[in-house]
């Protein structure tokens, strides 16, 4: 875990203590932002701003593994802020408006350049991950490939026509499993019996395959042909 620069929460501290007057709106801010609003109980609102903004924000540094994320939202929510027409209202309003307004912009620029590692740091962990996950996968579409190969082999050797037929339709569907091409099982399609279908690049492909000696005839290629004829155009 990066910890907060102390710019960071000293830009923070101004800013709190600046975008609001009244404590009580300070307060609410405050409220529906922490995610731990137990802390607010440990502050002494009758205190001056500067001292209870000080003391809010030196109690989360202090529990900062626990306490980073309220400490990350604030941040970024009065880094948010564009709108202090609410202290333009006030005596010498346009004073503290304007104040407001720079202390903002301080904590902006900081912790841009905080958010910026922190994203920079994320999408390196997630190319780490992303490399992790590939080589895994690749470890485990080899060894499932070994075990599909394994089975054909053992088909080959197979006398049992029937059920070498059923078998190959699953090692068919596997194949597709492994290689993310959506397959679907064995299905019927007006009384046609069709021993694959999987998608691919938003197309939908026909397979029908069986153990056979001699070469398909064209009688079954024009049967075939007539399966996919009437499909739609995407097939």
């Amino acid at each position: 875990m990066k910890k907060i620069s102390p710019t960071a929460i000293n830009a923070l501290k101004h800013a709190l203590t600046s975008i609001y007057w009244y404590k009580s709106d300070l307060r609410s801010f405050l409220y529906h932002t922490l995610n731990n609003k137990q802390v607010l109980s440990y502050l002494n609102w009758s205190d001056y701003k500067r001292n209870i903004s000080s003391r809010l924000v030196d109690i989360l540094v202090k529990n900062e593994e626990k306490t980073q994320n309220d400490l990350l939202k604030l941040i970024y929510e009065i880094s948010n802020m564009n709108d202090f027409s609410h202290l333009r209202q006030l005596e010498d309003g346009k004073q503290k408006e304007k104040t407001a307004k720079e202390a903002v912009e301080a904590l902006r620029k900081i912790s841009k350049r905080y958010f910026d590692v922190l994203e920079e740091e994320k999408k390196i962990e997630q190319r780490r991950k992303e490399v992790f996950e590939k080589q895994l996968k690749n470890s485990a579409v080899k060894k499932k490939l070994e075990e599909i190969k394994t089975d054909f082999y053992f088909l080959v050797s197979s006398d049992d026509a029937q059920q070498r037929g059923y078998k190959l339709e699953k090692i068919i569907k596997e194949l597709f499993e492994l290689f993310d091409l959506d397959p679907k099982a064995s299905f019927k399609i007006t009384g046609e019996q069709i021993d694959g279908m999987f998608t691919f690049d938003n197309n939908d492909y026909l397979l029908e395959a069986k153990w056979q000696k001699d070469p398909v005839g064209i009688d079954a290629l024009d049967a075939f042909s007539g399966k996919l004829s009437r499909r739609l155009e995407n097939t």
